[in-house]
């Protein structure tokens, strides 16, 4: 194996994968230097979001909503089964199953690519005349050195303060996705992607779930006609999610967790949970990378300072995804590392952050690209909106899915689509067609034009186009 490489990427999450493959497309010898393991030992690519994020919670999403549609929906389709019982290992088998074939299809496109796989730890140890030197810490310790590195170390959960995560008791994402039987009362701190994903899969299988949120809005990020139809969906379900919530003390016990806490009314609360999932956010993973070895800047938070195309102050190291600037997002993360690689070509990529897409996998599923309608009008942006409900989708009522809608917001001079928000089923397909829009910088009546199969659910962004021109056909 080669000692020193054209581009070593430290991380083999989303981001780094990724770049790693693209650089070696373009003719660059890499090697791509990752520390996780799965049981056994075994060597796992992929980062938090293959091992203990992004994928596996879509698999227990999956199977949580199945468990529910088994218990409370195929009644209506005509489909008689006996009471619906859950079985938790066999779920989390699946769960790691998957997780195992996607660790595995990394592996197998390092291969196919002619990526160098160096199992370990990463940190700079010197730099030097023909690139950075590199220690590869773990059970083949080695020594490497790159002409060019990209950072993609990514992150790591943010816990509260003075109260550590022991994965019994008090969880991160990844005990939360490891839970071995389905506890009676479930406490979420954090009414985010994490907590309402992890709170809506233990609460289908019947758990007593209470989110405590600090802010006073609930997905204060999202357009307000979403996240108010998100609280009235979540209520339904059973969710309890307190907003202005302010933890003072998180003590445990031996087999539960004491909350105490003021309600949105300065009203001093205690609730007992069997289990507390702690989702407050993540924080950049640069501790121990060795960034003092070479100059490289990190501020006071532990991002690492990039300008917009990704370059540290350290010529020759990039970095990119949860150790920047920016959405925390795997597929942010993707798109930055395939524009340092092509950047290194000679090739002029960009990554423009107004069209990264959000999507938050609940049921009803809720995703957005670009501006909300609130935020245009604090800009002094003049726009003008269209709305379609699902209610109103043929495609739709035959899923027995007609929760939520679609929205396009459009400037009220150009008709140019600023923004497009959705909340119901497989929304997180649908906003693919707004990113595209708004890349190509396309109008509302661009949308309202293109002929969309019928029945389909996509037919909902067709008539919130038409919508935004006042000429609904459906509503």
């Amino acid at each position: 194996m080669a000692d020193t490489y054209d581009v070593v990427v430290i991380g083999g999450g989303p981001g780094g994968y990724t770049a790693a493959i693209r650089a070696a497309q373009l003719g660059f010898s890499v090697a791509c230097i990752d520390d996780w393991t799965r049981a056994g030992g075994k060597a796992a690519l992929g980062g938090t979001c293959t091992n203990v994020g992004c994928i596996p919670s879509k698999a227990l999403l999956q199977s949580s909503e199945n468990f529910e549609h088994a218990s409370h929906g195929f009644a209506e389709h005509g489909i008689r089964i006996g009471e619906a019982t859950i079985d938790v290992a066999a779920m989390l088998a699946r769960k790691d199953k998957v997780v195992g074939q996607n660790n595995d299809g990394i592996a197998y496109l390092f291969k196919k690519n002619k990526v160098a796989f160096l199992p370990g730890k990463g940190a700079f140890a010197k730099r030097g005349d023909d690139g950075f030197m590199i220690n590869v810490t773990g059970s083949a310790p080695a020594s490497v050195t790159g002409r060019h590195v990209i950072v993609a170390t990514g992150s790591v959960p943010r816990a509260l303060p003075g109260v550590a995560f022991d994965d019994k008791l008090v969880l991160d994402n990844a005990g939360a996705l490891a839970l071995a039987a389905v506890p009676k009362r479930l406490g979420v701190v954090g009414a985010g992607v994490i907590g309402l994903e992890l709170g809506s899969v233990w609460r289908r299988l019947g758990a007593d779930v209470t989110i405590l949120e600090a802010l006073p809005q609930l997905l204060g990020a999202a357009d307000d006609a979403v996240a108010k139809e998100a609280a009235k969906q979540f209520a339904r379900q059973g969710l309890t999610i307190e907003l202005s919530a302010k933890i003072s003390r998180v003590a445990s016990g031996k087999n539960d967790v004491t909350v105490e806490w003021t309600d949105a009314s300065g009203a001093a609360r205690k609730d007992v949970f069997d289990r507390l999932i702690v989702a407050i956010g993540r924080a950049p993973n640069t501790d121990g990378l060795g960034a003092d070895r070479i100059g490289l800047a990190i501020d006071a938070r532990g991002f690492i300072a990039v300008d917009d195309d990704c370059a540290t102050n350290v010529p020759g190291v990039h970095a990119i995804g949860d150790v920047v600037r920016g959405p925390m997002l795997a597929h942010k993360a993707e798109e930055e590392g395939v524009a340092i690689a092509e950047r290194l070509a000679g090739q002029k990529p960009h990554v423009d952050f107004a069209t990264v897409p959000w999507v938050i996998y609940t049921a009803p599923e809720i995703a957005w690209v670009g501006a909300t309608e609130r935020q245009l009008k604090e800009r002094g942006v003049a726009v003008k909106t269209g709305q379609f409900p699902f209610s109103a989708n043929g495609r739709a009522r035959a899923m027995g899915e007609t929760r939520g809608f679609v929205k396009i917001v459009a400037d009220a001079a150009t008709d140019r689509v600023l923004g497009v928000h959705a909340i119901g089923p497989m929304v997180s397909e649908l906003i693919a067609e707004g990113v595209m829009a708004m890349e190509f910088g396309a109008s509302s009546e661009d949308i309202a034009r293109i002929c969309h199969a019928h029945p389909t659910l996509s037919e909902a962004t067709k008539e919130a186009a038409l919508g935004v021109l006042g000429r609904q056909l459906n509503l």
